[in-house]
């Protein structure tokens, strides 16, 4: 027998076994050191003197510290007693190597000192100096902890295998898999956030579902180890709670109700309805069923798809755009402030309707700023013999416009704010600062993220704050809003930016957009915000005879836009008015519309083609398809389209109105 050839193929294996992550099973210390000397064949382990030859303290201390010790090579366990030396150790390394690999992998590996062992020392005998070999390795330093906070240390790998052997097993792809498509649908509240971890747990959920009993702890610890920890920790996370919800057999409203609580904002509303491939599916056979199926291809509808019966107005003098005189279009280009008019006879839209548009030979109206949400399009079905898919006996439905003008407003309207208040100041900026907004009202009181969600008692409200904390996006917004400028309290106002924690130097500055009853002034900050800065933004009084009057501000712009082909704060020709189809031929069901379409109105891209309020009874069952669908079956640019403004009867607004006929007069219409 040669111990030098068996202490150095235990070194070897250390060394190879060292390259990898290593770990303890529970294969106690004494258990390991009682099978290394009884497992010695009969008569290899002779006496000497008191104790037999291998009964070595120097032994016992390195069998006792690292003998329990594994790596995952390959997918397989492998122990520092897996060495091939083909004597009569072969029967110790063997016997060791089953007792540690019959027992389950508790922690990861750590050692108080770089050694384990010692690799020889001498002994003075009446026979001369004696040479004595010990079991030896060097550890690394990777491995090599204090004494004292070896303990502590193995909390944290210890806490992450065994949550993330608890996601394993109990949470479901199906689960999985459903949130992903929700998140691909991008009707989960910050879901895009947790696309990674999900799709990295997917992947191992797979591997780990086709393993053996015996092998999936070892791919826990393994991927315990190599995972990121915001997979590992996932079921920990808000996301997670979603995942488990789910695999517990929860609904799929229920379960994202639960988990929007813990991560949106109060005022949140989801953009789109949740479905699933098996809802689909039932909605597609319902569809096919009833035979509309072709019903859901929609386009823009054009003045030959409807009959005079339909329309309340079109304009006599409307020309082709080619024989419009220059004069037409120069004045059409004149812009003029809806203030200026704020003396005109107010009408209401019906008393318009009987006593004024019968005599009208042309009709002009303004679309100011704040009418953005009010443009609107007519649309058709594709197929002319199309069954009627709406609750009213036409084929015809209409759009407003819902797509968000301004990118700034867009993401404050995705992250939950509200965009439709009466004041409505939106912050963005571009990089990982956590930058603040702030307000100081007229009575003291200052806006901020510390009262987030409070309203003011000027009614103002902060209420979206991003980049605080752990939560960072290179595309952050901030919102505070006053719904109704009633609530507000008259004298002065200071509307500013502070830098609560800088982050970094790149893509500095701000935007702030001030949007005051649809009339927006956007301002621009180009350089850093410096560490805790306060940077003002604007200063305004707020009168309610008045309005906001500005008393100094960064520099700033009125936008005056042109939107669907129409500039806002100029009159434009009506070439139709109509009510909406749902009040066609006398037949009445749900809200009246009024709708101005507009000449050159063009909506440049999609519209949706229909709403869960319009379709018939029978469809109400797969309501949550329909309106996903609905809004995935768009029409496509069009150069000939009925578009223009519409306004509902439930809905208080107003509207200038130019009107030519035995008189010309400027009316505000008012709904």
């Amino acid at each position: 027998m040669d111990f030098i050839k068996f202490k150095n193929a235990v070194a070897s294996q250390f060394e190879r076994m060292k390259k990898h992550e290593l770990y303890r099973t529970s294969a106690a210390k004494d258990d390991l050191w009682e099978t290394y000397l009884s497992s010695f064949p009969a008569g290899t382990n002779p006496m000497y003197r008191e104790r037999t030859e291998h009964d070595c303290n120097t032994c016992k201390q390195f069998i006792r510290s690292v003998g329990n010790v594994v790596a995952i090579i390959d997918g397989k366990l492998e122990s520092i007693w897996d060495v091939n030396v083909k004597d009569d150790y072969q029967v110790v390394a063997n016997a060791l190597s089953a007792l540690v690999k019959s027992k389950s992998i508790c922690d990861v590996f750590l050692h108080f000192e770089n050694v384990a062992g010692a690799n020889r020392n001498f002994e003075d005998t009446v026979n001369g100096i004696k040479a004595w070999d010990h079991f030896f390795v060097d550890i690394p330093a990777k491995f090599v902890v204090k004494g004292a906070d070896i303990a502590s240390t193995l909390t944290t790998p210890r806490a992450f295998h065994d949550v993330l052997a608890r996601s394993l097993k109990e949470l479901t792809l199906d689960s999985v898999e459903t949130v992903l498509e929700l998140i691909a649908q991008n009707t989960l509240y910050r879901g895009a956030e947790n696309q990674f971890a999900l799709e990295a747990f997917k992947k191992a959920k797979i591997e780990f579902d086709k393993l053996s009993t015996e092998s999936r702890d070892l791919f826990v610890w393994e991927q315990s180890k190599s995972l990121p920890s915001s997979v590992v920790k996932m079921r920990n996370t808000a996301i997670g709670t979603l995942l488990v919800d789910l695999s517990n057999g929860q609904t799929l409203d229920s379960a994202v109700s639960a988990y929007e609580v813990k991560v949106a904002p109060t005022n949140y509303k989801r953009p789109t309805a949740l479905i699933t491939k098996a809802m689909i599916e039932k909605a597609r056979v319902t569809l096919e069923e009833l035979g509309l199926t072709s019903a859901l291809e929609r386009r823009y509808a054009t003045i030959d798809d409807i009959t005079i019966n339909n329309i309340l107005f079109a304009n006599r003098d409307a020309r082709r755009a080619m024989d419009a005189s220059i004069f037409d279009d120069l004045s059409a280009e004149v812009y003029e402030k809806p203030k200026s008019f704020d003396k005109v006879d107010e009408i209401h839209i019906d008393k318009f309707i009987k006593d004024i548009l019968p005599t009208a030979s042309s009709i002009e109206v303004m679309m100011e700023n704040r009418h953005q949400g009010n443009l609107v399009s007519l649309i058709a079905p594709k197929n002319p013999t199309a069954k009627e898919l709406f609750k009213w006996p036409n084929k015809f439905s209409w759009s407003y416009n819902g797509e968000v003008a301004d990118s700034i407003k867009e993401r404050v309207k995705a992250a939950g704010g509200n965009v439709t208040g009466d004041l409505c100041c939106r912050l963005a900026w571009f990089n990982y600062d956590d930058l603040d907004f702030h307000m100081k009202e007229p009575d003291g009181n200052e806006i901020y993220f510390g009262n987030r969600g409070r309203k003011s008692r000027c009614g103002g409200d902060l209420d979206v704050d991003m980049n605080a904390g752990s939560g960072k996006t290179r595309q952050p917004v901030e919102n505070i809003v006053y719904e109704s400028q009633k609530t507000m309290k008259e004298g002065i106002y200071t509307l500013g930016v502070f830098n609560f924690c800088r982050r970094e130097m790149k893509d500095v500055g701000f935007e702030v957009e001030f949007d005051f009853m649809g009339t927006v002034h956007r301002f621009e900050y180009a350089q850093p915000v410096k560490d805790r800065t306060f940077v003002e933004v604007v200063r305004f009084r707020y009168s309610r005879t008045t309005g906001i009057e500005f008393l100094s501000s960064l520099p700033s712009s009125e936008m005056v836009k042109n939107i669907w082909g129409v500039s806002t704060n100029t009159f434009q020709k009506v070439n139709v008015m109509m009510l909406s189809p749902n009040y066609w031929d006398e037949f009445k069901v749900g809200n009246k519309h009024y709708f101005f379409m507009l000449d050159g109105c063009l909506n440049e891209g999609s519209a949706r083609g229909f709403f869960n309020e319009f379709i018939k009874e029978e469809l109400n069952v797969h309501r949550k398809v329909i309106e996903v669908v609905g809004s995935k079956m768009g029409t496509e640019k069009s150069e000939s389209q009925l578009s223009g403004l519409g306004f509902s009867s439930t809905q208080r607004n107003s509207l200038l109105c130019k009107i030519s006929g035995r008189f010309s007069r400027v009316v505000k219409i008012v709904f």
